[in-house]
């Protein structure tokens, strides 16, 4: 190979090195705790179906489910530094960056599902994406996945009934007192721990939503249940701020068409799924599903109410004043 034709080689390689570099896509973590099979895991495949239609030669969505990557708590600490790109998790898990979501952890605050969307919708509820921003997280939509509720190894009706039982709950400090109120032992436990702990006996009791008590199989070791009602499990989609605003308008219009029709979709499954859950549920002998009257769920009302009080200057008067106001149609 003579001397000019080596160099004419070697620019063409020159030339064609940036191409090739730009024809593998970008790949984008997509981290999350639940199985495929659930509204999170159907939001998560769908966002990466439609990202991958639209601008698959540029981005890869790569998604670990089941906490095969990282939980929650680890995950809400990856997007702030930048680690992954995409994860959904629990209201309940910002407390490190801000205080305003735990509005959504507050007992009996959200009298249905309704309400927790008129306030999520709401000008308050809209601003609460964006308020962990200058700390490397994004808010890009809310989530559902139902209202909770109790169980137990043994019947309870009375919130009496619940003193002295070790209860599961996430490592929220507004879930922890929810539960000392009841003379209860709050456990904070990961998700992915829970039915491990029951089967052990190291907890009595959980709080959860129809579906997640489902899905894990909580009844085979918590048979008594109540259609408590009492708080909302939601999640965020969060990315990571810098990212975003990295990217072109055209690729955020591009994610944000993604992003509004699986969130859509993940919200549909999650209302078919907890009705068709609780029926279920409700179906099992050996289940007890217990309803209380208007009565009684006052009463459990008035021992958890109290904690409203004392987070108003936390949270905020005003969160918490938006959230009653989303609470009357």
């Amino acid at each position: 190979m003579n001397r000019r034709t080596l160099s004419t080689l070697l620019g063409l390689i020159t030339f064609l090195l940036p191409m090739l570099s730009w024809a593998a896509p970008q790949p984008l973590i997509f981290s999350h705790v639940v199985s495929p099979d659930t509204p999170k895991g159907k939001m998560a495949e769908m966002f990466k179906s439609i990202v991958e239609k639209k601008l698959g030669d540029q981005y890869e969505i790569i998604i670990h489910s089941d906490s095969s990557l990282m939980n929650d708590n680890e995950a809400v600490n990856a997007i702030a530094d930048g680690r992954i790109h995409f994860a959904a998790p629990s209201l309940s898990k910002f407390e490190r960056y801000t205080q305003q979501l735990k509005v959504f952890d507050l007992p009996f605050l959200f009298p249905d599902m309704n309400a927790v969307n008129r306030f999520q919708k709401s000008p308050t509820g809209q601003a609460l994406l964006t308020s962990m921003k200058s700390q490397g997280i994004l808010g890009l939509g809310y989530l559902h996945n139902g209202l909770k509720q109790l169980t137990a190894d043994r019947p309870f009706t009375q919130p009496d009934d619940l003193a002295g039982l070790h209860f599961r709950t996430m490592n929220s400090d507004v879930l922890i007192k929810q539960f000392e109120l009841l003379n209860a032992k709050a456990v904070p436990i990961a998700f992915s721990e829970v039915y491990q702990a029951l089967a052990e006996q190291r907890i009595q009791g959980q709080e959860n939503t129809w579906s997640n008590i489902f899905s894990k199989a909580f009844y085979d070791h918590q048979p008594y249940m109540m259609i408590s009602n009492h708080g909302v499990l939601d999640y965020m989609l969060i990315t990571n701020s810098d990212f975003w605003g990295g990217l072109s308008e055209e690729e955020q219009r591009s994610f944000r068409f993604a992003l509004d029709m699986s969130l859509k979709y993940g919200n549909a499954v999650a209302k078919a799924k907890s009705a068709n859950d609780k029926t279920e549920l409700s179906r099992m002998k050996s289940v007890s599903v217990y309803e209380p009257s208007a009565d009684e769920l006052a009463t459990w009302q008035t021992a958890m109410q109290p904690l409203w009080d004392s987070y108003k200057d936390i949270i905020g008067e005003e969160i918490i004043r938006a959230a009653q106001q989303a609470s009357r149609p």
